[in-house]
């Protein structure tokens, strides 16, 4: 049983790391919840207490950039509330189209709810790049912290630090 375990908690640490990219997909607390079943089931000998709440406090950071990193593109630019929803559209749109959609579906989505509420196209433009550069940071900033968070577990579990 362990063995299988231990396979649940590999797969949800590899689809965490897809899950960083992909926004179906919860990734950093799948990562989270990958580190802490394989370290309940070492009994924390390898992966102490004390190091799961760091990574746990990691997570909590890279699930609250996940919710503001869009948000802070679009607020920072003047985007309404329509802009930031058809980002969000727009990139479950995407996903589905593979990395073109993705890149290019905040985009799209953004430029026409921005679209819809102004009426202004260059306004649109210009909120629908702010948007898009905000989800692209903060996709960035969470596939750094899941690295950082895998790269971590590992380290600590492979040296016994």
């Amino acid at each position: 049983m362990d063995i299988a375990l231990y396979a649940l908690a590999i797969a949800l640490i590899i689809g965490g790391l897809i899950g960083t990219v992909l926004p179906t997909l919860p990734g950093i607390p799948m990562i989270f919840g990958g580190v802490w079943l394989a370290a309940a089931l070492d009994n924390y000998q390898h992966l102490g207490v004390a190091w799961v709440i760091v990574l746990g406090v990691l997570a909590a950071i890279g699930v609250a950039v996940d919710f503001i990193s869009a948000s802070l593109g679009a607020k920072r630019v003047g985007a309404s509330s329509l802009a930031i929803w058809g980002a969000s559209i727009g990139t479950f749109v995407g996903m589905f189209f593979g990395i073109p959609g993705l890149v290019l579906g905040p985009f799209v989505g953004a430029l026409i709810g921005e679209l819809i509420s102004s009426k202004s196209v260059l306004r649109s433009a210009h909120v629908s790049i702010g948007t898009w550069l905000g989800l692209l940071f903060g996709t960035l900033v969470k596939l750094v912290l899941s690295v950082v968070m895998v790269a971590l577990a590992a380290g600590v579990w492979l040296f016994n630090l």
